[in-house]
């Protein structure tokens, strides 16, 4: 049996750390797993606060959305998953330089653990080819 749904891999984007995928298209749309402030090359944790977290979960999503044909502006939904919402300003100056002029929805919650030990972890939806 074929499975219902394409899986988006790049190694660009650091590989999935359990039993999942980067992503995956289905039906014109890209659903992806929470990315995470991994260097793609070393599988390790980017040092550094909210900002160099941010900035590399947002190299991550990129390298997720140029392998799935789309751009940020093709980005419908995130969730937001912060360590402490006193990041809250400091991520969310990082992620409107990110999307620029499109918004998509959004949910941002605080959490009390991500893996690894992280401060964000960002999911998505997308719509490929945009």
């Amino acid at each position: 049996m074929s499975s219902p749904y394409t899986v988006v891999a790049t190694e660009k984007a650091p590989a999935a750390i359990g039993p999942y995928v980067q992503a995956v298209k289905h039906n014109g749309l890209i659903y992806a797993s929470g990315s995470i402030p991994l260097d793609p090359a070393t599988m390790q944790v980017v040092e550094g606060g909210i900002e160099a977290q941010t900035t590399q979960v947002f190299k991550n999503i990129t390298a997720l959305l140029a392998a799935s044909n789309a751009t940020p502006a093709s980005v419908l939904k995130t969730t937001v998953f912060l360590k402490s919402m006193n990041d809250f300003v400091a991520f969310n100056t990082l992620y409107a330089e990110f999307f620029g002029e499109t918004k998509p929805a959004r949910s941002c919650v605080e959490v009390a653990r991500l893996p690894k030990d992280v401060l964000v972890e960002i999911e998505f939806i997308a719509v490929e080819g945009k």
